[in-house]
């Protein structure tokens, strides 16, 4: 439903460089919400930001004890086509960063794991978008499948964690949670 005019304000930070003054729209979807912002500038300039207000999300790099990783390929219709991933997925309102990681994976591959090791967390889009993603490592894995999302069409991949970052130089995988858990799991893996 879109909503014209002013609808609300909120105060600023003090140390926000940028200050809503208003909110001239806003979208609201299934999972996110669009919002026209109309900012004050420090140097007191008006301008609008367009902003997708996303949940936090949890991304987990699954490394077996030979050393491969399992990914799902699963379409994407605003990519509009099949993209190669770790597996994903968007945080419950009352769940924890590592509590999603578990549910995430285990929906996803039927795996779980003894050991999470936490990446590190950043945004998605941060020119746009409040999504804030937080990266795991699981490691130790085993079966304990939870049933997956009833609209989910996942088929898993293994590959060695060399041929993972070979495919990201070379322009292969295409998901930026991927390549940015790719590089923070790095560290974590032998060879």
């Amino acid at each position: 439903m879109s909503r014209g005019g002013s609808l609300r304000t909120r105060p600023a930070l003090a140390s926000e460089p940028e200050r809503t003054i208003a909110i001239e729209s806003e979208l609201v979807g299934r999972r996110v919400t669009l919002r026209v912002e109309r900012v004050v500038l420090e140097d007191g300039k008006e301008t609008l930001r367009d902003i997708v207000q996303h949940p936090s999300s949890v991304v987990i790099v699954p490394l077996e004890d030979d050393g491969n990783v399992v990914m799902v390929r699963q379409y994407r219709k605003a990519a509009g086509r099949e993209l190669l991933e770790f597996p994903a997925g968007v945080m419950e309102e009352d769940a924890s960063p590592l509590d999603a990681a578990r549910r995430e994976l285990r929906e996803e591959t039927g795996l779980d794991a003894t050991e999470m090791i936490e990446l590190g967390n950043f945004f998605a889009a941060p020119g746009s978008m409040t999504e804030r993603l937080h990266s795991f490592l699981a490691k130790g894995l085993f079966a304990n499948p939870l049933a997956p999302d009833d609209d989910e069409r996942i088929t898993l991949e293994r590959m060695p964690f060399a041929e993972a970052v070979r495919m990201a130089r070379a322009g292969e995988l295409n998901d930026a949670k991927t390549l940015a858990s790719l590089m923070l799991a790095a560290p974590h893996v032998a060879g």
